[in-house]
């Protein structure tokens, strides 16, 4: 464990049983074979190094961010077993396994020199999301989470998530391309791209990268935070710049419809201030659209998208960095007027 900078290691007691007749007990105590017990034996030894090196993650306890590594177990069965005769032989009632541990390739200690702690999080909201939308934000932030960026190197969110196909879980799911709605699998997953944005920008490292969507989605909240992906041609990438290794860790809360990025790394004292977003050449929603589902019954209608009006929007970060020096950068955004979308049956009089 890694907490407040400080390294712990609990104790961790497991007991197996190992059951024996007594004509097993009186055969290994005249130096006969273990080979009656090996079934038994093996079971066990599977249990322990079942346990296997984990690395550094981080949990949040109540206001404190607490880091967690676990080291993995191997059986030394020659000592293991030497033990057990000898055991048997003193008529004790137990006997200790041998076990060597495993050291995961980023330990607690390993973090604990990198002087590793939280930097900053992003939120965002999925409430009302469909079911396909939220199977792929799930997915999407099962693989971003647990990415290590090294000190200069830069972070890509197509490469961390790789190819958007069902063989990786994601589902077909809505998706807007070239100003039309279409099904593709995926569907969803700009919120989890949005998600790692916001905690990036928030640790106030450099974006290289970040494409607005064409319209506002109202999944996001407040204009001008949001990151579109859509690999190969649109990506969101960003530099760790903070002279350590950094860790992208994600967190979703299904029954609350909410997702969460943290970001771990060394601090290096910057202070980075957010200016509300500024708002410009605001245009009415237009009329909404109606596209085809043949799951629905006729008459049936499901909301899809919310309407939103066209903008322009700008927001301004400030980046405080050690010694003084102030950083500034504006985020650009151009929405246009979007009418929402809802989803009909076949032949709704709607559909155009």
């Amino acid at each position: 464990m890694l907490v407040g900078g400080r390294a712990e290691r609990p104790t961790v007691t497991r007991r197996y049983v190992l059951t024996l007749t007594p004509e097993q007990r009186a055969a290994l105590r005249a130096g006969g074979s273990l080979a009656p017990l090996r079934v038994d034996l093996d079971r066990i030894y599977r249990e322990v190094e079942a346990r296997t090196p984990q690395d550094l993650r981080f949990v949040q306890e109540g206001d404190r961010w607490v880091g967690r590594a676990q080291t993995g177990w191997k059986v030394d069965r020659a000592a293991t077993e030497a033990a057990l005769r000898r055991a048997v032989g003193a008529g004790a009632g137990g006997s200790a396994l041998n076990v060597a541990l495993q050291a995961p390739e980023r330990s607690v200690r390993w973090g604990q020199a990198q002087g590793l702690t939280h930097l900053a999080g992003g939120e965002s909201s999925f409430a009302g999301s469909p079911a396909f939308r939220v199977q792929n934000i799930r997915v999407g932030a099962s693989r971003v989470h647990g990415t290590w960026v090294a000190a200069g190197r830069s972070f890509s969110f197509n490469r961390a998530v790789g190819r958007i196909r069902a063989a990786n879980g994601f589902v077909p799911g809505y998706v807007i391309t070239g100003g039309t709605l279409s099904k593709e699998d995926g569907g969803g997953i700009c919120q989890v791209s949005t998600t790692v944005f916001r905690a990036a920008y928030a640790a106030g490292l450099p974006i290289t990268e970040r494409h607005a969507h064409s319209y506002q989605v109202a999944y996001y909240g407040d204009p001008g935070m949001d990151a579109a992906v859509y690999a190969p041609s649109k990506d969101l990438r960003w530099r760790n710049d903070t002279g350590g290794p950094l860790l992208v860790q994600a967190s979703w809360d299904v029954k609350a419809e909410r997702l969460r990025v943290d970001l771990f790394g060394r601090s290096d004292g910057r202070q980075v201030k957010v200016a509300a977003p500024k708002i410009s050449g605001s245009r009415l929603a237009p009329d909404p659209t109606f596209v085809a589902d043949p799951a629905l019954a006729a008459g049936e209608t499901r909301r899809l998208d919310m309407p939103a009006p066209g903008a322009r929007v700008a927001v301004v970060r400030q980046v405080r960095l050690k010694g003084g020096v102030v950083r500034e950068d504006v985020t650009r955004s151009s929405y246009r007027p979007w009418g929402g979308v809802f989803v009909v049956a076949p032949g709704d009089q709607r559909l155009r």
